[in-house]
């Protein structure tokens, strides 16, 4: 009996020897994956987007007239990128606004996420609700919520309560705006301040992805770590800046990128551009605002990456 385990053994033995071992190692194996995951955007880009991004460039080098076959172009060169700089009236200006709109959105929704996600994250009796409150926004597009809306919620609100001249509620930072000045705090990060909190209502209808990403980060940090910081003594404020912040640092970049992809097409500038081509129909024109704003946007996005990357913890 013994001989024949033994004989059994000595033949799984040698049949694992001379089994063929695996030709990818798990580097190669996990960079085939990741390029399988991809694969349905870079088809999608290819064949739905890239085609487009290049007539939309060939667009603004020419002049577009409507003709028997379609549109007759004709080459002027930069001509439509030169009248945007020096004679477009609010071209100028509203691209400044677009992109102060990105500056001051993007770390503004960007921490205000990370704090209700680590709120929400903690154990207490109807967490889902508060978790469906803060994501509802982005299913139903709730207007009220809106940054186009904010303006009218003022005058409203001023208009109930008799306005701020008769003391009544108005939703302004003027108050703070003074009194962060008195305390002796710099006029520059009392503007974005005060210019985040006039966006309250932007900001919030604006998280509720970055909430739920922040969040799925949040609990799949191993809760071993935050045990053994524990018995060392760590306080919550330590746990938090070297365990929770260092773990969900490439989250954080995720999130930073999504948010300024995001606030591309909420500003006027895009609906300038959108108007320029369907209303004006001067879609070289507008094909010229879209190239110079898709420019700009793109160096923002790879300075934020080449910045923040240098900071992203990844744990192996």
């Amino acid at each position: 009996m013994n001989k024949i385990v033994a004989w059994r053994r000595r033949d799984k033995e040698s049949g694992a020897h001379s089994g063929k071992r695996s030709k990818f190692t798990l580097q190669e194996k996990k960079a085939g994956l990741g390029l399988l995951f991809v694969t349905p955007w870079l088809l999608g880009f290819i064949f739905l987007f890239l085609v487009p991004l290049y007539q939309s460039f060939v667009y603004s080098l020419n002049k577009l007239t409507l003709g028997k076959g379609g549109f007759d172009t004709r080459y002027v060169g930069f001509q439509f990128y030169q009248e945007l700089f020096t004679s477009h009236p609010t071209f100028n200006r509203t691209l400044v606004e677009a992109i102060m709109d990105i500056v001051i959105s993007v770390p503004s929704i960007t921490i205000f996420s990370l704090f209700v996600a680590t709120l929400i994250n903690q154990k207490f009796k109807g967490r889902v609700f508060a978790r469906a409150i803060f994501f509802l926004p982005v299913l139903l597009a709730a207007p009220v919520l809106s940054l186009e809306n904010s303006s009218q919620m003022t005058s409203i609100a001023a208009s109930v309560t008799g306005g701020a001249e008769d003391g009544g509620f108005a939703f302004t930072s003027f108050e703070l705006k003074r009194m962060l000045l008195e305390s002796g705090v710099g006029s520059g990060i009392v503007s974005y301040i005060t210019g985040s909190v006039d966006r309250i209502y932007e900001v919030i209808s604006s998280s509720g992805v970055q909430i739920l990403i922040f969040l799925a980060a949040l609990q799949s940090i191993s809760p071993s770590l935050y045990e053994a910081a524990k018995i060392e003594g760590t306080t919550g404020y330590e746990a938090f800046w070297k365990i929770t912040f260092p773990m969900i640092s490439p989250i954080m970049l995720t999130n930073v990128v999504y948010t300024v992809i995001d606030s591309y097409s909420r500003n006027q500038l895009s609906q300038m551009i959108k108007d320029t081509a369907f209303q004006s129909l001067n879609f070289s024109l507008s094909a010229a605002m879209a190239w110079v704003y898709f420019l700009i946007v793109s160096i923002i996005l790879l300075a934020t990456t080449t910045l923040i990357s240098r900071k992203v913890f990844y744990y192996d």
